[in-house]
């Protein structure tokens, strides 16, 4: 069996501020919450941190202990500190970065090791699954004696905001209580109380937000390490104060041993596939109410759309088929008139999605082909028809299918209801209101999957398709009256149950126009309204979302309609590989820049991304 590839970096990234602190670890907890940080250690982000507590959604997230700082006592009586920070002014300290000689992700768990003339320090975190708790061990490799003290900078604030006011701190056993709300404990714990005012994240300077905030230093933890093999551990958790997480060191041997399990149920064929069945981990989750997917970290939760697209490679390719029925039959109890709902990031469930729906009949058809499981699909057919009779009377936001050709219309003032869905001020960047090619594909793909139900509105909606979408060149429009081009019609090509069949003429141009070594573009350059860049503050971020920014996990579509024809791309796999090492380690970002050298962008970890190169691998 294959394991996934080790993601090790020496001394010359490891204590670079610009290359080292852009590589992000992610240590999931399996509700959403997490822990999480750079090579560095410098905290870039206002989510980094040690331990990030999911709420009521994964999306509402409380970041509680930001930091643990140690300070190594040596021989000589010389204190070293080995934390790293960034303040409001630019400065940089301490410095303990530069220090580093390693960093290594073995089997999901990060480990760093400092050296100090002849001591050598390392460090470890994992958390324990299905509980929001951090274990985080130091063990000394050489050298020695030395005294180590870890200082707990802590904060208990929305994920996505700034801490200002002064925390309450209550003693307890080993450690302390933070607002009541999670505890720390470790070694010989001495109360502080004291704001580390004004740590800076540049990556939040960098997208235009809130980039200060004030941490407060609830206390530190001692212990001795008087020869190598000696350890000191910290733990902290939320949720039951009083039941302790089992021993740190046990919390990592757990997680490596659980991680390994994953990767075998996954039976990947090489180290590639391994670390992306390892990487899609991290979206499956368990929540108050069942299963469920994160659609990225550090700031989404659960999106529909997002979770049927990615359900084939989070599910279907790792082994979870048991699990994902469990999801599908929580999500056809979300429907509504005959759509799924579409996320609960915004504090309320909302309905405001027209495609979500369809990817949830292709994900429920696709368990059924890969898993022979015919009595689920007897079980939901009654909702899936369901699905098909509302958007055929008409739903929500001008969702119908249109009487006279059978093709699926939508859009309403100020909705952008595909999943183009940027907005800027409210207003809809691609709006893409009518008849969309990605949307049809995916509703005659639907309609199909009901069999011979529906065969008639199927054959017609087939046949309009056939004769409204394709242009004279042989691309097809994204939507009817508007040719921009755009990958949206892949879909077309590349569904179980397209519409069309591919020319490779055509997909050929389209990788010229669209393909980097990221993924696709959302828009070719030199068409109007085109950006090549997704920097800025939200406006700018937003308007280019949608209109160049590169999506990986387009690729999935694209290398899907290539096998149609019985083509390999093999290339545009290898591509992936090398960007596992580079953003979001052993996992794909959200997106990319559209002009060279296409930097990732967004969320460093995200689920459709890590799912549609996983599906392309395996399935």
């Amino acid at each position: 069996m294959s394991v996934p590839f080790p993601i090790t970096f020496g001394p010359q990234v490891c204590t670079d501020l610009t290359s080292g602190s852009a590589r992000e670890w992610l240590v999931p907890d399996g509700t959403g919450g997490y822990a999480m940080g750079t090579v560095t250690g410098l905290r870039t982000r206002r989510y980094h941190g040690l331990l990030v507590v999911a709420g009521m959604t994964p999306a509402s997230r409380m970041l509680g202990l930001a930091s643990l700082d140690a300070v190594l006592t040596l021989p000589s009586g010389a204190r070293v500190r080995l934390g790293c920070h960034e303040w409001s002014g630019g400065a940089v300290e301490p410095r303990g970065h530069l220090l580093l000689t390693s960093f290594a992700l073995i089997d999901g768990v990060p480990r760093w090791r400092w050296r100090i003339g002849d001591v050598v320090i390392e460090r470890e975190i994992a958390m324990v699954h299905g509980r929001p708790s951090v274990a985080v061990v130091h063990r000394l490799i050489a050298g020695g004696p030395v005294r180590l003290a870890l200082e707990a900078l802590c904060a208990w604030r929305d994920a996505h905001g700034a801490q200002s006011t002064t925390l309450d701190v209550a003693a307890a056993a080993d450690g302390c209580v933070v607002e009541g709300a999670y505890r720390i404990s470790g070694p010989g714990f001495t109360p502080a109380g004291e704001w580390f005012r004004g740590a800076r994240y540049r990556e939040e300077a960098a997208r235009g937000l809130q980039d200060q905030e004030d941490l407060w230093y609830a206390g530190s933890f001692h212990a001795a390490l008087d020869r190598p093999g000696a350890t000191a551990s910290c733990a902290a958790w939320a949720g039951t104060l009083d039941e302790p997480p089992p021993p740190a060191t046990d919390v990592v041997d757990a997680a490596r041993t659980r991680n390994r399990a994953v990767v075998a149920a996954a039976r990947p064929a090489d180290p590639v596939q391994a670390t992306l069945a390892l990487a899609a981990d991290a979206f499956v989750v368990r929540t108050r109410n069942g299963p469920d997917v994160v659609a990225g970290y550090p700031w989404f939760g659960a999106w529909s759309r997002d979770t049927m697209i990615s359900y084939e490679g989070l599910f279907l390719a790792t082994g979870r088929a048991s699990l994902g029925r469990d999801l599908l039959r929580a999500y056809a109890a979300t429907l509504s008139e005959g759509m799924l709902a579409n996320t609960a990031d915004t504090g309320g469930v909302e309905y405001n999605t027209v495609d979500g729906t369809l990817w949830f009949l292709h994900a429920v058809d696709r368990h059924v082909t890969v898993t022979g499981d015919t009595d689920l699909a007897a079980e939901l057919r009654p909702a899936l028809a369901g699905v098909i009779e509302h958007h055929l009377a008409g739903t929500r936001y001008g969702i119908r299918a249109d009487p006279a050709d059978g093709l699926l219309v939508q859009g309403a003032p100020g909705t952008a209801l595909t999943w183009m869905d940027a907005r800027v001020d409210g207003v809809p960047v691609t709006a893409r209101s009518g008849k969309a090619v990605d949307v049809n594909a995916v509703w005659i793909n639907g309609l199909a999957t009901l069999g011979s139900t529906f065969a008639p509105v199927h054959a017609r909606a087939r046949e309009s398709f056939a004769r409204a979408f394709p242009t004279p060149s042989g691309l097809l429009r994204d939507v009817l009256g508007d040719h921009p081009l755009r990958p949206n019609q892949l879909l077309a090509w590349s569904l179980p149950h397209a519409p069309l069949r591919p020319d490779p003429a055509v997909l050929a141009r389209i990788g010229a126009a669209l393909l980097t070594p990221a993924g696709l573009r959302s828009q070719a350059p030199g068409t109007p309204g085109y950006h090549g860049r997704h920097r800025g503050g939200p406006a700018e971020r937003d308007t280019a979302y949608h209109t160049g920014t590169v999506w990986p996990w387009l690729t999935g579509p694209y290398v899907s309609a290539w096998r149609r024809l019985g083509v390999e791309v093999p290339d545009v796999l290898a591509d992936a590989e090398r960007h596992l090492t580079e953003f979001g380690l052993g996992s794909i970002s959200e997106t990319a820049e559209g002009d060279a050298p296409h930097d990732a962008t967004g969320c460093p970890f995200q689920a459709w991304s890590v799912a549609e190169h996983l599906r392309v691998r395996k399935l």
